[in-house]
């Protein structure tokens, strides 16, 4: 694959990422823990891997067998890879 490939390719990962964020940000940011909802690189095991997804940012990690059904955050919408990531709670200063 040459690099103009890969770069479109990336490119219409981005901006399909980019519309399912806008699709359903909101609902996603209304689940108990969700502090925040981006595009980015999906990490598997720690690490960074080279898929673009949508990045689900939630205060604390729960397993997911501890979580009620409409807590649970899908791990592909709309054909998007879905990568949540602790960060801690957020605040403005």
């Amino acid at each position: 694959m040459s690099q103009g490939t890969k770069n479109f390719d990336m490119q219409r990962a981005i901006e399909k990422a980019q519309a399912v964020k806008e699709a359903y940000q909101g609902e996603l940011m209304a689940k108990e823990n969700v502090v925040g909802v981006g595009v980015g690189f999906c990490h598997k095991d720690g690490i960074r891997t080279d898929t673009v997804g949508l990045v689900v940012m939630v205060s604390k990690k729960i397993p997911r067998t501890q979580l009620e059904p409409e807590a649970l955050i899908p791990e592909l919408i709309d054909g998007v890879p879905v990568d949540v990531q602790e960060v801690g709670e957020i605040k403005a200063h």
